[in-house]
């Protein structure tokens, strides 16, 4: 996390100064191959498979209509053909075109080279309901008075714990203002604490994490504080691993913060794992004997000397085999990768995850399955507004932690209509896994992260947001941010969202493989990151379909500054703002098509129309 800087082609910093625009139509040509699939039946692998050599001739007819590092002019005009012919998606019915780019994608859905498959992203792979446990507690009950009279913090912890206790169940918030002078836990797996609609049930917060805790500095030094993109009111972390974060702050050990401890040793191999490839969903392991179906597990891949990990995230090629990465410390203690997983199956050896690989599993990278910290599993937060005593903003990283809904070492866990006001920090995911936020929305006297998403968070997704315009003017020092990822995290979704403020904030610490789809931006927001954290992007993150209300380009379209990625239907725009260079040099492999056209794509959704595509 952090501010910018003058920028160059190796990612020592952020920007260059207002530049010239972007024009043209430039998009990519159409030739027939399977159709979009935007509704109907689920589309099995096998079916997709017979399009593709019909998709393959496509390729040699079009080219590839890619761009290159070396010349941000060629954003002017779009990626062309190899003759040089604008390229333009397959009509379709209603005016409206089916991009070429997803031809390509019905043939290799798990391993297309610009667009990733994230059909399985959220609680229990994109399940659509939440689970309706049985009410275990009502906060009532504990002492809690609906009237705001009263700290309401004790009885809501009792009855969240009570639930705990039992096993799991729903707590219940009837309507009412429930004041709390301190921050709202849950830690054990299965609790659901539930309000009555985020327009009847309100906790009204009046304290900040730095009144709660105390003052949480940083790992990497200086004086920023991290409660600028940590924590929250309501904090969604098992206990052991809460415990433990906040004795490591207390005691100003600046912590990690993820699966493995506070030191990141805190994992035991499970088993070593045999080479293979990025979309495989079955992997060969050396011995099974402690892998059960059900089990949590971490996949670990750690780097070698020569970053060749670093390099596969970042796409490969020229571009990061020349990038240097040995100086880019912060972004290098990020790695090992881990990521968080269910065994689906165990045959002998043979061992099926139930998502599949993100990456290649490759023998220099030491790749094996590890135990990890005890998860936090099944529980969620709906139907209520969390809104915070107004105080004005904080300087730049120097948040006092009035944040609002986080969740940390979480794995299918939701919120489900949760408003946040007048806060810090909104909405986190922090070592969180295979979430969902739905119907969530960020409001108030304006924020630095209205959502982040760092630490290597995986496979979440973010549907039906909202981030409101602040309610009054930003003060002097202060930053937006917007829809933030960062810290190697990975095949994330915000899908469905209207942003009346910020932006596609790619945060530094080379995330890879995120999708934005469906969504309006008033794009007025700043990405922020430390030169030490490396690139803006790695491979495969895909804009699909999003209307730039404000016409300016920064962060929206990428095919200048993102390797291996893929801008579709996006508005016209312009540069200016703040404006970056790519981080890496040479042919960036981008593709951009349908440009200037958004609502004009089949499919319109790129999260719905994968949730169709499963092997």
């Amino acid at each position: 996390m952090g501010g910018t800087g003058n920028g160059n082609g190796h990612g020592t910093g952020g920007h260059r100064g207002d530049g010239g625009g972007h024009g043209g139509a430039g998009q990519h040509g159409g030739a027939p191959g399977a159709p979009a699939p935007d509704g109907g039946a689920r589309i099995s692998r096998r079916g997709l498979l017979g399009s593709a050599a019909a998709v393959a001739a496509a390729f040699t007819a079009v080219g590839t209509g890619t761009a290159s590092a070396a010349s941000t002019a060629s954003r002017a005009s779009g990626a062309r053909s190899a003759g040089g012919a604008p390229l333009r998606g397959r009509p379709g019915a209603g005016g409206k075109a089916t991009p070429v780019l997803w031809d390509e994608f019905l043939a290799a859905p798990f391993t297309h080279p610009q667009i990733p498959y994230v059909g399985r992203a959220g609680y229990r792979g994109g399940e659509r309901t939440f689970p309706r446990r049985r009410v275990v507690a009502n906060v009532l009950d504990h002492g809690a008075r609906p009237d705001g009279s009263a700290d309401a913090a004790p009885a809501i912890n009792a009855a969240v714990a009570a639930a705990g206790a039992a096993g799991g169940g729903t707590v219940l918030v009837p309507p009412g203002t429930y004041r709390i002078d301190d921050l709202i836990r849950i830690g054990e797996s299965g609790v659901v604490l539930r309000g009555a609609g985020s327009g009847r049930t309100k906790l009204y917060a009046t304290k900040s994490l730095t009144d709660l805790i105390g003052a949480y500095g940083s790992r990497y030094g200086g004086d920023k504080s991290s409660w600028s993109w940590a924590g929250g009111l309501v904090w969604l972390c098992p206990t052991g691993r809460w415990d433990s974060l906040k004795a490591a702050i207390q005691a100003r050990a600046w912590p990690f913060e993820g699966w493995t401890g506070n030191k990141r040793d805190e994992w035991q191999t499970l088993t070593t794992v045999e080479p293979a490839r990025r979309g495989e969903g079955t992997v060969t392991v050396a011995d099974a004997s402690r892998l059960h179906e059900g089990d949590l597990v971490l996949l670990r891949l750690a780097d070698d000397a020569d970053h060749t990990l670093l390099e596969h995230m970042a796409g490969g090629g020229p571009g990061p085999e020349a990038y240097y990465w040995d100086d880019k410390t912060k972004l290098t203690s990020y790695v090992p990768y881990e990521w968080p997983v269910r065994v689906a199956a165990v045959q002998g050896r043979r061992v099926r995850l139930e998502r599949p690989l993100p990456l290649d599993v490759r023998p220099e990278w030491d790749p094996r399955l590890t135990t990890h910290v005890p998860e936090l599993t099944g529980s969620g937060v709906e139907g209520l507004t969390l809104e915070c005593v107004e105080t004005p903003q904080s300087q730049h990283l120097l948040d006092k932690g009035y944040n609002g809904v986080v969740f940390q070492c979480a794995y299918d866990c939701w919120a489900d209509d949760v408003v946040v006001r007048n806060v810090d920090n909104g909405f986190g995911l922090v070592a969180a896994s295979a979430c969902t936020l739905r119907r969530t929305r960020v409001g108030g006297r304006g924020e630095h992260h209205p959502y982040f998403c760092r630490e290597g968070s995986h496979d979440n997704l973010i549907e039906d947001f909202t981030i409101e315009e602040r309610t009054v003017p930003a003060p002097a020092n202060t930053q937006l941010h917007g829809i933030n990822v960062e810290g190697l995290s990975s095949y994330n979704v915000w899908s469905g969202g209207e942003m009346q403020m910020g932006t596609f904030d790619s945060h530094r610490g080379l995330p890879f493989a995120n999708v934005r789809t469906d969504i309006t931006v008033n794009n007025n927001g700043q990405h922020g990151g430390d030169a030490s954290a490396g690139p803006l992007f790695g491979a495969r993150f895909t804009h699909w379909n999003i209307r730039v209300t404000n016409e300016r380009a920064g962060l929206v379209r990428i095919d200048g500054l993102a390797p291996y990625s893929a801008t579709v239907a996006i508005s016209t725009v312009r540069e200016f703002g703040q404006i970056d260079v790519p981080d890496l040099t040479g042919d960036l492999h981008s593709r951009l098509e349908l440009y200037g056209r958004p609502d004009e794509v089949e499919p319109a959704n790129l999260y719905d129309a994968q949730r169709r595509v499963r092997d």
